[in-house]
């Protein structure tokens, strides 16, 4: 029986998936092979032994210790893509805000009250909130994965000329990516020659204040800044220079701070780009799947610290093994192997930065001996006998 703990509110359609015969899952258990979760952050939170996973049914990661799970051959899952729509559908709202004075003249409707000569009210104070459209505007994507990627499609749609930097894109973002799409090989090519500069980076240390003063000097003045990735990428004081120096003409962001309050050219939005009812459920149905894959299997896919790998079992006794990514210690594992007249009938080897990680299928159940002696080799984190 799997022990799940979960933290935060799950949405229904994810825990629904796991099957109660094998699995126990509540939020209170003491000795759970896996952690689901949403912002709860786990910092200063102690592992249990039997800890194996932490599924975070979200992209970002910033709540979960990475290196102390690395250390401890924990898995960290995530689940990419899974809300990308519903941040590309807030951003789109984002750009209609910062092409329109929607807001200000929402506001404007509100303060009004039940009067004669409505209308013509209405028609003399109008030109106040004129905006100009999107279609014909260039828009500038920093960061094209999931997210990115559809926001830059649907710059595409919406009639505007598109400019994409990352110099990291993967092939799988590239594919999804148009080819009308312009690269860009600088930050500062792009600040200069867009009129929108939407933001979908991780907060990561090389990206931690990347838009910053020097950056903001090449914009351009009637330029929309939009952050949907997350608040730690900008130096909000250097935009609030810009903005207030008239070298930038909007920033809306999706993570308000102290200092950003109350600032008249900056809209802001409790942080709710995957709040819809959508995007909770393709995430906790995608960690799920992604967990139960793991513990009944061991195989990893999204995995934020181990590497992607995926091996078809063969037999019904398959061990995995965590370890330091170091020479020689898949050789000292297949000898123990074949020192104790084991049979691997399949295996697959895969590593990431320092953790290597190997799945063997054998034709019979490995005996304790057997079992130690691969434990105790030096550079060996974990192991796990998985039976069915």
């Amino acid at each position: 029986m799997h022990q799940i703990r979960t933290y935060n509110s799950i949405s229904i359609k994810g825990l629904e998936r796991f099957p109660r015969d094998n699995y126990e899952i509540a939020s209170e258990l003491p000795h759970p092979d896996a952690l689901l979760l949403r912002s709860q952050k786990l910092h200063d939170i102690e592992f249990p032994s039997t800890l194996k996973a932490i599924a975070r049914a979200g992209a970002g990661v910033n709540n979960v210790p990475l290196e102390r799970c690395s250390e401890n051959g924990i898995v960290v899952f995530n689940a990419p893509g899974a809300n990308a729509n519903a941040v590309k559908e807030l951003v789109l709202a984002g750009m209609l805000l910062g092409a329109r004075d929607i807001y200000q003249g929402i506001a404007f409707a509100a303060s009004l009250e039940a009067q004669d000569g409505l209308d013509p009210l209405l028609e003399k104070e109008k030109k106040r909130f004129a905006g100009s459209e999107l279609r014909g505007k260039t828009l500038g994507v920093v960061g094209l994965g999931n997210i990115g990627s559809l926001v830059a499609n649907l710059g595409l749609a919406l009639g505007m000329k598109v400019c994409g930097y990352d110099p990291a894109i993967s092939v799988e973002a590239a594919w999804r990516l148009s080819s009308k799409v312009q690269k860009m090989d600088n930050l500062n090519s792009l600040f200069a020659q867009c009129d929108y500069i939407s933001l979908h980076l991780p907060a990561i240390a090389a990206t931690q204040g990347l838009i910053n003063s020097a950056l903001l000097e090449c914009v351009k003045p009637n330029a929309v800044l939009l952050n949907f990735a997350r608040g730690e990428i900008v130096n909000t004081q250097d935009v609030i220079l810009a903005l207030d120096e008239n070298r930038l003409h909007r920033y809306i962001s999706d993570f308000p701070a102290n200092n950003t309050l109350g600032h008249p050219k900056i809209l802001q939005m409790p942080h709710i780009g995957a709040s819809t009812a959508e995007a909770e459920d393709n995430c906790a149905i995608m960690v799920a799947d992604q967990l139960m894959e793991f513990l009944e299997n061991g195989n990893i896919s999204n995995s934020v610290n181990f590497p992607q790998i995926d091996l078809t079992r063969t037999t019904a006794v398959r061990i995995t093994i965590t370890n330091r990514n170091v020479p020689k210690v898949l050789g000292q594992i297949t000898s123990i192997i074949a020192e104790y007249n084991l049979n691997i009938v399949d295996m697959l080897n895969k590593s990431r930065d320092d953790l290597a990680y190997t799945i063997i299928d054998l034709d019979e159940r490995p005996c304790e001996a057997s079992i130690e002696a691969l434990s105790n080799i030096e550079e060996i984190i974990n192991l796990r006998v998985i039976s069915c």
